[in-house]
């Protein structure tokens, strides 16, 4: 079966998602979706960064997409600093009956408990009257702290703990908005950024603790939050711009799901700019950054995820990653009922169309 698609945002993630649709065999691009005139009318193979043309030219017309009659949206569009927005937008997409891959907003991964009902139930209403469905996923949130950390647990007599965790160098990533505005690398320490006011790492992150409790059959009493920032010894030059003596250049914060006064699930992020920064705190697996899954109980677990790419660093592999495990997605999505599907109700995604008949093609 061929599966009829219209890729929406060509960004960090966007343009890898949208080379994989290109790339495969099973799927039919019929239309791209771009936020604002620079790109608009550029060829989709010019947007992904192939040296191809595709004859699809990208818009900012939203609804002739949808009279297009897309059997799937993959929306990668950014959503950080838009939630009401996007979510808008896929309300929207719903509603006309079009099941979605998404890489964002992240709370969507599993909004249960986490997403304020006055702002879940439109989506849940939007999906039934469509009867569509949603899949929102990446790599973390995602299959780094979803699918990897259950895997593992399936195979435990008792767990006690799951922990997730990133352990990343951030400075090639090359996103001034992400980096800047809602992090708050290179601001003062006594500033709050936005990512981390009360309540935005549960909001952000959520999703993760209280779906590794529905797969572990736990609910959760609360989730809590901690976070800590050091500053940078000197001036520090990264992809997104320059981080000034003093200011932020490292953080590292949890995200937990408490059973009672136990810590049962967490997400931990430690996040540098510079490798010797913070030396006491956890450390990759490898230079410039890996995922860990420590699974405490009968056996212990400890699984270390190290990306790579031939054509860029571990940051470039998590975003190819994050694109792909959604556009791998979309036959099983728009075979799933209608509704918010989760790692929980999907099928093992094996991406059977990633096998190329030139090994050598990128």
């Amino acid at each position: 079966m061929t599966y009829r698609v219209v890729h929406w945002g060509t960004g960090n993630v966007g343009k890898h998602a949208l080379a994989g649709i290109i790339d495969d065999s099973r799927l039919e691009l019929i239309g791209v979706k771009v936020s604002g005139s620079a790109k608009e009318g550029h060829d989709a193979g010019e947007l992904a960064g192939l040296d191809i043309r595709t004859g699809v030219s990208a818009t900012t017309d939203s609804a002739a997409l949808l009279a297009l009659r897309p059997d799937c949206v993959v929306y990668t569009a950014m959503a950080d600093n838009r939630l009401v927005e996007a979510l808008e937008d896929l309300r929207t997409i719903l509603a006309a009956g079009i099941d979605i891959v998404a890489s964002a907003p992240v709370f969507l991964q599993y909004p249960w408990g986490v997403l304020p009902q006055d702002m879940l139930t439109p989506i849940e209403e939007a999906a039934a009257a469509g009867g569509a469905s949603l899949f929102v996923n990446g790599i973390d949130p995602g299959f780094a702290n979803d699918l990897l950390p259950l895997a593992l647990a399936g195979t435990c007599r008792r767990v006690d703990q799951l922990r997730c965790m990133e352990i990343l160098d951030y400075a090639t990533y090359d996103n001034a908005t992400v980096m800047f505005d809602i992090m708050g690398f290179g601001k003062p320490l006594d500033e709050t950024p936005m990512l981390l006011q009360p309540g935005v790492l549960s909001l952000a992150w959520g999703s993760v603790v209280r779906q590794l409790a529905a797969g572990l059959g736990v609910e959760l009493d609360a989730v809590t939050e901690f976070h800590e920032r050091i500053p940078a010894p000197e001036e520090v030059e990264i992809a997104a711009g320059t981080v000034a003596t003093g200011t932020t250049a490292a953080m590292r914060f949890e995200v937990r799901g408490m059973v009672g006064d136990r810590v049962v699930t967490v997400l931990e992020h430690v996040t540098r700019l510079r490798a010797d920064l913070a030396p006491e705190w956890p450390q990759p697996a490898q230079e410039g950054g890996s995922y860990r899954v420590e699974v405490t109980g009968e056996p212990n677990y400890a699984m270390d995820l190290c990306l790579s790419s031939d054509n860029g660093d571990h940051n470039h592999a998590g975003l190819v990653a994050t694109a792909m495990r959604v556009v791998n997605a979309i036959p099983a999505v728009v075979a799933a009922a209608p509704g918010i599907r989760t790692t929980l109700d999907l099928p093992l995604v094996t991406g059977p169309g990633a096998v190329r008949n030139d090994p050598d093609a990128s």
